[in-house]
């Protein structure tokens, strides 16, 4: 039986929520424009949205229905990875679209939206379920979930369910984070809470899982017996693109490397948890973090490089440095590179080195996960050129490359013998590409999470444990960089691999970043 339905796996039965109402508070704005509203379409030419769901944009915003429509249809055309669009599909999708112009604080407004939610409920078959997506920033988190506890709508009753899906970041250190998770804990309980990180819907993260613990191959070799060092890197070759007054108050660390980078260790570190369900996934999750050597005082100069893009050259086009950036001070301290050297103290990975790297205005934009197995023990082979000249250097030692953006896939680098009568070495690969095995794109990120998120499923979703967790780990090396003297911030020309400080970082053990 063939399928169009790209979450469909093996005879793995299709797995379709119930019907709800998804409200998006901050309807007007960027991320529902971009990711939601087209992931929904998506979701729904794959047939996984229940027959009557319906969809609620809440925002500031004075629009009609009709207007809204038009403008999440636009959204669909330019950002959704099926083009064209379907009419048939649209047809019916269009009519599950629904609009309340409201204001975060204004209890009236609430009232406008319960009523709008129990009218649909009562045609099209809702029974009262809700989500609720907080594509808002965080400083209006509370007054939301506060205003939607007062009217009523977050209670879960007579088999209703109520979820509130939480967009990043969560909290900007460890005190702030766990302020906000009491503040959420005041009116809903952890298992209505779906904090959203939308690299752990990637197709290549989650793959990470099945390389591991799907095939005997490599999980005996996952360890410090075998393996020398392992590299996370998420380069971006874009600026800040407009988003000066976010990165002024975040900077790399907070936007990067607290979230996305923490979760690819993880995934990438966790033990084998004793079933693939939510609670059993996010425990071996929060033992990586726990595992962590803390960095703090002198040690944060040691481990840790920050860096700033500057004017420079990208596909031939001069571009601006960040202090050039609109809402940016001229002389703005903020990091947009952040390299560390991490370590755990654990069984399996003790003494093992985790270098990871983030940064804006790199020399590609590529996000990698790469492990570095230890050299063979001795030299008895060599590689390259046989005769006068050979240079007699040791093998090239194996690496497993995750790809996760762009051209999602799996690289091996291991050592085979050139053709002819000697024995010389070089290293070459094995590629696998998901679009070439699968055929064509899979579904993006934010098309898993909602659907998770419509089946009550929490795996992919962070629990308020890995957020301070996360924190407990970052917040001493921001308050360490808040107390040094920034007059010489390194600053890296853009359209290069940062400051010649994170190269030292890792040079320094005897080792060097992967050319990507």
């Amino acid at each position: 039986m063939t399928t169009d339905n790209p979450f469909r796996v093996g005879l793995e039965t299709e797995r379709i929520p119930d019907a709800c109402v998804f409200v998006i508070f901050g309807a007007s704005g960027d991320l529902t424009r971009r990711k939601l509203v087209p992931a929904l379409y998506n979701l729904a030419a794959s047939r996984l949205l229940p027959p009557g769901m319906s969809i609620v944009g809440f925002a500031l915003t004075e629009t009609t229905e009709e207007q809204f429509r038009q403008s999440m249809r636009d959204a669909v055309g330019q950002f959704s990875r099926r083009k064209p669009i379907d009419e048939a599909v649209w047809g019916d999708f269009v009519s599950r679209l629904h609009y309340v112009s409201g204001r975060f604080e204004e209890p009236a407004s609430y009232t406008r939206l319960r009523e709008k939610l129990e009218f649909l409920d009562k045609t099209n078959g809702t029974r009262g379920n809700r989500i609720y997506y907080l594509a808002i920033p965080p400083s209006v988190f509370r007054t939301v979930n506060d205003n939607l506890a007062a009217a009523g709508m977050v209670a879960e009753e007579g088999g209703r369910y109520a979820r509130v899906v939480i967009e990043k970041p969560f909290g900007r250190d460890l005190a702030s984070a766990e302020a906000l998770n009491t503040d959420l804990h005041k009116v809903l309980q952890e298992k209505q809470i779906f904090r959203i990180d939308h690299y752990l819907g990637k197709e290549t993260v989650q793959n990470i899982v099945a390389l591991r613990f799907g095939n005997a191959i490599f999980e005996p070799l996952w360890n410090r017996n075998h393996i020398d060092h392992v590299q996370i890197t998420a380069a971006e070759d874009i600026g800040v693109e407009g988003r000066g007054k976010f990165y002024e108050e975040a900077g790399a660390s907070r936007d990067i490397v607290q979230n996305h980078l923490l979760q690819l260790l993880m995934v990438t570190a966790m033990e084998p948890p004793v079933a693939f369900t939510a609670d059993e996934v996010r425990d071996e999750k929060v033992k990586v973090l726990r595992a962590l050597k803390p960095i703090r005082g002198d040690d944060v100069k040691r481990l840790t490089v920050r860096g700033q893009y500057g004017p420079g050259n990208f596909a031939g086009q001069p571009v601006p440095g960040y202090r050039q950036e609109p809402n940016v001070s001229e002389r703005s301290t903020v990091e947009t590179f952040v390299a560390m050297r991490l370590e755990m103290d654990n069984w399996r990975f003790a003494g093992v080195p985790i270098y990871v790297r983030a940064g804006k205005r790199l020399a590609k934009r590529c996000t990698e996960i790469s492990v570095h197995f230890k050299n063979v023990p001795h030299a008895l082979l060599t590689q390259g050129a046989p005769g006068p000249g050979a240079d007699g250097s040791r093998i090239e030692p194996d690496v497993l490359a995750i790809r996760i953006q762009p051209d999602e896939g799996i690289t091996l680098r291991f050592a085979a013998k050139v053709p002819g009568p000697s024995m010389v070495l070089r290293p070459v690969t094995m590629d696998f590409r998901y679009g070439s095995a699968f055929g064509g794109s899979g579904p993006e990120a934010y098309e898993r999470l909602i659907l998770d998120a419509l089946l009550g499923d929490p795996t992919l979703f962070a629990r308020a444990d890995e957020v301070t967790a996360a924190w407990r780990l970052m917040t001493p090396i921001l308050q360490e960089w808040e107390r040094e003297h920034l007059a010489d911030l390194p600053i890296y020309p853009a359209g290069t691999w940062g400051p010649p400080a994170a190269f030292e970082l890792i040079e320094r053990d005897g080792r060097a970043w992967r050319r990507l």
